[in-house]
């Protein structure tokens, strides 16, 4: 199997597919982690956003991967 391309049929996307939602992951990501580094510094800033961040990015990719799953359900074992 490729390694360049088994992954991106394991998550079902193409490669410009993977690369827009892979670097919009990356720049939220960067920018909660802006967020936090100001919050250590500044405890009453950004109180929640590294963590709303998280969750929603988590979300985002269970949805994704469970959307596959059932789409093509041989991928579930």
């Amino acid at each position: 199997m490729n390694p360049f391309s088994s992954h991106l049929e394991e998550v079902g996307e193409s490669y410009t597919d993977h690369m827009a939602k892979a670097a919009g992951f990356a720049l939220a990501m960067l920018v909660a982690g802006v967020a936090c580094l100001l919050h250590a510094l500044l405890p009453f800033l950004f109180v929640r956003t590294g963590s709303n961040c998280i969750r929603r990015l988590h979300r985002l990719m269970v949805e994704e991967r469970l959307r596959t799953v059932e789409a093509e359900p041989s991928k579930a074992a």
